[in-house]
């Protein structure tokens, strides 16, 4: 029998975790919640103080037999679930569950599953975090009481099984006042004229009217008047500027750059990033924060340089604009940035790519660009056209990754990048 007992949530995590313990720790898995409100109207007392009453679910009835007879003779138990207001609840059932004592019983976390982050958790044990766990059972609590009242209406409405929860019920709402909104918005048609200018046999120049026409026969007169016509770059406007590296990954902004570059859902994005935490080849992935640590910073710095140069090295710590947000945590990054690739499959090694890209950037130097306004004039009228973008004068961290936008062009193209242009140059017209 080992002396020590580690109870982690997923069955993934225990062989190699216990891998880093040794032969004194027996480590093993929960599978998640053990312990839920109970159906009906009896699971919360709403006159004492909403006062809940749990129960084994019937599906870990045989995992908590097993679990009981683990705990017996270890001298130590760590409660090792996730790092989260759900982990921590998950943690407090455990206790509550396996009747365990506060002299043999101490919680650990780790954001990566590393030997350095698994045996510094071990040094460095704490109590259970009550506030955490009364945060969460405030959020299942709203759950039941919500949820209850609005699912049947889901149910009639639309399909039976739905299920309403807090959350829901407000993002309904919001959908249900934007549509009035959008019903009651009178809509007005105007017409724009765009040109598209070849450069050189690989570079295009695209090019708008300022002016919007309000009937399409207006537009096709201007048209008309452009056929035949030489183009020309009549003014350029040039200012020094600018860009800065996106922060690195929360768990919202990499489901949304996976959505936008990998085409993935959210159910998958979290899918994918969970197999990789468990594997040990990212951070935990359920993170509002978009700071790094100390050693993290300093693994990018080493990177960085050995791949691209130190002039490419620019380190920095990101900050969230909100009061709320876990800085305790850190953002979703690689557990080693010497690591380009990981992954058991495509879709754990794109996404990896990914995480390794955003948060390698983050830690580079800032591009030097140029903001360029080209005024494009028409020999058949005194009217120009208007093209606005960028010429990159040093890519700094341009070189590993861009941000994509919901607006994005599906062709892929960077359409805020101007080529080289001088004034009097010559335009062809893409006909």
């Amino acid at each position: 029998m080992s002396k020590n007992l580690v109870i982690v949530e997923s069955p993934a995590k225990a062989k190699t975790i216990e891998g880093y313990l040794g032969k004194d720790y027996k480590v093993v898995s929960s599978y998640g919640h053990v312990r839920d409100l109970p159906k009906g109207n009896k699971a919360i007392d709403i006159e004492n103080g909403f006062k809940p009453t749990y129960e084994v679910t019937k599906d870990k009835k045989e995992v908590i037999k097993n679990l009981k007879k683990d705990v017996k003779g270890c001298d130590m138990v760590y409660l090792a679930s996730d790092d989260d207001r759900e982990g921590e609840a998950i943690s407090w059932h455990l206790k509550e569950a396996l009747s365990l004592n506060d002299s043999n019983t101490r919680r650990i976390v780790f954001r990566e599953i590393t030997k350095n982050a698994i045996l510094n958790s071990i040094k460095s044990p704490r109590g259970i975090d009550l506030d955490l766990v009364n945060a969460q059972q405030a959020r299942r609590i709203l759950d039941r009481l919500v949820g209850f009242e609005i699912s049947p209406i889901l149910w009639r409405k639309i399909k039976r099984g739905l299920s309403a929860g807090r959350v829901q019920s407000v993002a309904v709402r919001l959908v249900v006042e934007r549509e009035r909104e959008v019903e009651k918005f009178e809509s007005k048609s105007f017409f724009k004229v765009s040109a598209l200018f070849n450069i050189n046999s690989t570079k295009r120049l695209k090019a708008e009217l300022p002016k919007k026409f309000e009937s399409e026969s207006d537009a096709f007169a201007f048209v008309n008047k452009c056929v035949g016509a030489e183009f020309s770059i009549k003014n350029l406007e040039k200012k020094p500027a600018k860009k800065t590296p996106t922060a690195p990954f929360t768990t919202s902004t990499l489901q949304q750059e996976a959505s936008r570059k990998l085409g993935f859902s959210v159910s998958q994005t979290m899918t994918v990033a969970q197999k990789l935490y468990e594997s040990g080849k990212i951070t935990y992935m359920r993170t509002d924060s978009v700071s790094l640590s100390d050693d993290a910073i300093e693994n990018a710095k080493e990177a960085i340089g050995e791949l691209y140069g130190n002039e490419y090295i620019k380190t920095r710590q990101y900050k969230n604009k909100s009061k709320s947000a876990q800085e305790a945590h850190e953002a979703i990054r690689p557990t080693s940035f010497m690591n380009q690739n990981a992954g058991a499959n495509s879709g754990e090694e794109r996404l990896y790519d990914l995480i390794w890209k955003r948060t390698i950037s983050s830690q580079m130097a800032d591009a030097q660009i140029e903001r360029t306004i080209a005024t494009i004039g028409i020999s058949t009228t005194d009217q120009t056209l208007t093209a606005q973008g960028e010429v990159i004068k040093f890519d700094g961290f341009l070189k590993v990754y861009i941000e994509s936008t919901d607006d994005e062009e599906s062709n892929g193209e960077d359409s805020d990048m101007l080529p080289p242009l001088e004034i009097a140059q010559k335009l062809d017209l893409n006909h």
